[in-house]
């Protein structure tokens, strides 16, 4: 992308999202829950069917249809931080369409459309630098499913790193906290998400977690295990009010890779 246009993907990303930004800064009636989803049904969508150009949207992909496709939008929050967003109406991850047998594998998708980050970072990352991130119906502003795709920050690959060889392949609760809470976690050995939903992960081996989705957040790690097997660790926690746990798997993420690039470097 070269010069006007260039600068016009720029602008109008800025104005897409400030949208965003704008509608859920207040409380009450000056947010709006929907901002998100009006920027891609409205703006994203209809630019790349008539004109071929997913602007204000870095991305749109229809191959599959409304129902199945997505868009990626860069995110004002940080330098690296981008959204992938269903273009069928999908509340969250409470919405029961997630679980049907035929449910489209968002985190497959955001895992492939990581490359983004990777470019605004402008430094090569390793998979165990890129997290993506859902946060439950209480820890969001907005009422569009929205994965978060950024970088891991740099103190929690710590822990992680230090609890990779206890990690299995079942979940189970990680000794240490994480952003002072409490996750569960478990690992994927694989190098895609093709075959593995994170989402029925958690609503078929979290007790009581298919009956309260809403109350759960998600967050996909890439990982190299033993051996140089490359996976993921999969991330889980529950709302709890009493504690101030609003299950926002996000606060995992460092937004704009500075810190996590200058513990990480290079290294694979």
């Amino acid at each position: 992308m070269k010069g006007k246009s260039a600068r016009r993907w720029w602008a109008e990303t800025v104005i897409a999202v400030a949208i965003v930004l704008l509608g859920t800064a207040g409380s009450g009636c000056t947010a709006d829950p929907d901002a998100l989803w009006k920027v891609v049904n409205d703006r994203c969508v209809p630019d790349q069917e008539r004109n071929g150009d997913p602007a204000p949207c870095a991305l749109v992909d229809l191959r599959e249809g409304d129902a199945k496709g997505y868009v990626v939008l860069r995110d004002l929050v940080g330098a690296t931080q981008y959204l992938l967003i269903p273009t069928a109406r999908v509340s969250g991850i409470e919405s029961a369409s997630l679980l049907a047998p035929e449910a489209p594998n968002y985190f497959a998708d955001a895992w492939r459309e990581r490359s983004y980050t990777e470019r605004a970072a402008q430094h090569p990352l390793p998979r165990q630098a890129i997290s993506l991130a859902i946060n439950s119906a209480f820890g969001r502003s907005q009422n569009q499913l929205h994965i978060h795709i950024d970088c891991i920050r740099a103190d929690v690959r710590a822990v992680l790193q230090r609890q990779l060889a206890v990690i299995g392949d079942s979940w189970a609760p990680l000794s240490e906290p994480l952003a002072g809470h409490h996750y569960r976690a478990m690992r994927v050995l694989a190098d895609a998400l093709d075959g593995t939903d994170p989402f029925k992960l958690v609503a078929d081996g979290v007790p009581g977690a298919r009956m309260a989705m809403g109350e759960q957040t998600l967050v996909v790690v890439g990982a190299e295990f033993a051996g140089g097997y490359p996976g993921f660790i999969i991330l889980t926690d529950q709302v709890n009010l009493a504690s101030g746990d609003n299950a926002s798997g996000e606060e995992l993420q460092g937004h704009g890779c500075a810190l996590a690039l200058s513990r990480i470097g290079t290294d694979r």
